[in-house]
């Protein structure tokens, strides 16, 4: 895993888009990212991912493969995936193979860019804006865990700034930096 502020270059956004700026592991539990990388055997990563369903109360699993070929609807799905958004529930991801992007906002509301590739399980809030999408290698296969059926609801910017589950994060983590 590693951690920056986007550039907001126009960009492909597949592309790295690094400001040269680094975004430490202490930031990103301040607001409440959590990231974890699982080193061990098969065996050994997927004990530590049900030790982690156990605490967080997540029931059920699946995985999905995101490349060009393999993931139906590509285009639009991508483009779903790097909107900006929200969700009720945490997005939980243990990378299985490939790599990627997800980017969240701190709390000055600025992007920030976390590169995850196999072994990397990243845990986002609920609540926080973020976006997901592939690197320049275009493939992409992870675990989703889910506390109930497996469901992924979207809810874009700015319709999402009332929302409680939203409001609630901001509040849990603040704004008084910016």
């Amino acid at each position: 895993m590693r951690a920056y502020y986007y550039d907001n270059s126009i960009a492909d956004q597949r592309e790295a888009h690094d400001s040269g700026e680094p975004v430490s592991l202490m930031q990103l539990i301040s607001l409440g990212v959590h990231y974890q990388c699982l080193s061990g055997s098969e065996e050994a990563n997927l004990a530590a991912i049900d030790a982690i369903c156990k605490v967080r109360n997540y029931k059920n699993r699946d995985d999905i493969t995101i490349s060009p070929t393999l993931l139906p609807n590509y285009e639009e799905k991508i483009k779903t995936f790097f909107a900006e958004h929200i969700h009720e529930d945490e997005e939980i991801r243990y990378i299985l193979d490939g790599s990627g992007y997800f980017d969240v906002r701190d709390r000055c509301d600025r992007w920030v860019r976390i590169f995850v590739e196999k072994g990397d399980l990243l845990i986002v809030p609920a609540g926080i804006y973020h976006r997901f999408t592939l690197d320049t290698s275009n493939y992409i296969k992870a675990m989703r865990l889910f506390k109930e059926d497996p469901k992924w609801t979207p809810i874009n910017r700015p319709e999402a700034d009332t929302n409680k589950i939203h409001q609630a994060y901001i509040k849990s983590v603040g704004t008084s930096f910016c």
